[in-house]
């Protein structure tokens, strides 16, 4: 049974959600995951994964969503085959990092991960002092106008810049973590859960170093 992801500006209200419900169920699709992306002024982002029993029905099950008041579609994809929490996916990547054995093991789980989990376009680990790309996947921005934005971003409230852009710092790993992809904006949950994975590698990191610093130098551990 095909199934999709419909990402949609809602009215923060009672009853709302259950109006886009209905219409969904009126073309006999059938709500299986809700994750709530970004509250505020009035307004919702939330995420529905909709099964249809028809691929045909679509392009209908968009048009009678976006007929309900106040409702807007942002983005409408295919829901990956196998379906995700992103609860469960945030504990599983923290778990993938903390057992990572070396600095190299981790910022290339924390590449993989990432990308992965928040279906990014490109990822880069930025190591600020160079600047250089520490590791990378995907067709990423210029290291300068990475830097830069970096640079910028320390000084920025939350969420501020471009949308299309996620950024997290790693101060002990002395890197900076940036996501992309287009089309679809990082929203308030998403850039809570990178900075959420970023704060963990970077202890991960600080537990590593340490650890090669003792073998390193044991006298003087």
């Amino acid at each position: 049974m095909p199934a999709y992801v419909l990402r949609l500006w809602m009215p923060d209200r009672p009853g709302a959600l259950g109006a886009v419900a209905s219409r969904i169920g009126a073309v006999r699709g059938d709500v299986v995951g809700i994750e709530i992306l970004e509250r505020g002024a009035g307004r919702a982002i939330d995420e529905l994964v909709v099964e249809l029993p028809e691929e045909d029905l679509l392009p209908l099950l968009v048009r009678e969503v976006g007929q309900v008041d106040g409702v807007d579609v942002e983005d409408v994809r295919p829901a990956p085959d196998l379906l995700r929490d992103p609860r469960l996916d945030a504990l599983a990547a923290a778990a993938r990092l903390v057992a990572a054995s070396s600095p190299e093991d981790l910022v290339d789980e924390l590449v993989d991960r990432t990308g992965q989990d928040f279906e990014a376009d490109w990822v880069v680990l930025l190591d600020v002092e160079g600047p250089a790309v520490t590791a990378a996947s995907g067709g990423h921005p210029p290291v300068a106008w990475l830097a830069a934005f970096a640079g910028g971003a320390a000084h920025m409230r939350p969420g501020a810049g471009p949308d299309d852009v996620s950024w997290a710092a790693m101060p002990v790993a002395g890197l900076s973590l940036f996501l992309g992809r287009q089309g679809r904006p990082f929203r308030a949950r998403e850039r809570h859960q990178v900075a959420a994975i970023a704060d963990i590698a970077d202890a991960r990191w600080a537990e590593l170093a340490w650890r090669e610093a003792r073998v390193s130098h044991p006298s003087s551990a």
